[in-house]
């Protein structure tokens, strides 16, 4: 069963304290690895932020699930693997999860949840699982919630991700008495329960996942931008801001620049996404050449842009 947003495989590692130099550049050559994996779209991995995120976040996005499962069992993946393992402190957390992690972006602290039920108490672990996203969804700072249910010979456990609007909020829901009553109640009918915590700080508008390696650098971001913002207020200045706000409405230039300010922040808002995607072979690429044939094609834009505006009648 695939979804259309695809899936994202969510591994969360705990490198030594000793061996953080080498971890990252090991997670650099996975990198390049798995860059040519069919149905690999892109990646993002996210550093630690102590005390709260000890652990590395690394987000593997697929076309679908029957890719990221051939990777999770590819033989390449595996060699990679063992060559870590003197690296790695405990187990790594790797997860399945249905569409695009990124697209309805945690906000800046997201916990994990893994959940193991024994056998024949699904039905009470759900009822369970209601009543818990309920007591979250009232907690101060609450943003959002979702549970993945198991994947049969591949994950075992049940995946709740939980996100808040800051580490204090996260900190008061996992000291709270209600959560502690909750967690009680789960004992008859869970055999394992272990949390970790993420700090994402996703980007809004450019896939926001991509943060260390496989990061959006600014000046790519800065170059879509202005793609769109120099159409946008060149068109809402020629055909709305002066013949509409300041020839007919009569305001004067600071209001009416504000405006096609205002209008150009909420266009923005859809077009940046949309165009981001378009070009994501560019934001985030692995090899040289696309950055390249990326920056030529946007300069190419940029010129026939001033080239069609500067012959409109």
């Amino acid at each position: 069963m695939n979804g259309s947003g695809g899936t994202t495989i969510v591994t969360q590692t705990t490198p030594l304290p000793d061996r953080m130099a080498e971890f990252a550049e090991w997670q650099r050559r996975m990198s390049e690895a798995i860059a040519g994996v069919p149905g690999f779209l892109r990646q993002a991995v996210i550093p630690p932020h102590p005390p709260t995120q000890v652990d590395w976040v690394i987000l593997q996005h697929f076309a679908d699930r029957d890719t990221a499962v051939a990777w999770l069992h590819s033989p390449l993946r595996s060699e990679r693997l063992a060559e870590a393992q003197p690296l790695i402190l405990g187990r790594d957390d790797v997860h399945l999860v249905a569409g695009e992690a990124v697209e309805a972006p945690p906000t800046p602290v997201s916990l994990v949840v893994s959940t193991q039920v024994k056998s024949g108490q699904e039905a009470a672990f759900r009822a369970w699982e209601r009543r818990m996203a309920a007591a979250q969804a009232r907690a101060p700072g609450f943003q959002g919630y979702r549970l993945e249910p198991p994947i049969p010979g591949l994950q075992e456990d049940w995946l709740a991700i939980v996100t808040f609007a800051t580490e204090a909020d996260l900190k008061a829901w996992l000291a709270s008495p209600e959560r502690a009553r909750l967690l009680t109640e789960a004992e008859g009918f869970t055999q394992e329960f272990h949390t970790r915590i993420a700090r994402t700080g996703f980007q809004h508008w450019f896939d926001s996942g991509r943060t260390a390696v496989g990061a959006v650098p600014a000046w790519k971001q800065n170059m879509i931008v202005l793609l769109l913002l120099y159409p946008v207020v060149f068109l809402f200045g020629s055909f709305v801001q002066a013949p509409w706000l300041m020839g007919r409405l009569g305001l004067p230039f600071p209001v009416a620049l504000f405006l096609g300010n205002v209008a150009s922040v909420l266009l923005l808002n859809s077009l940046v996404p949309w165009t981001s995607k378009r070009f994501d072979w560019w934001l985030s690429p692995v090899r040289v050449r696309p950055t390249f044939l990326g920056v030529a094609l946007l300069l190419a834009l940029y010129g026939l842009m001033i080239f069609v505006f500067t012959h409109l009648p």
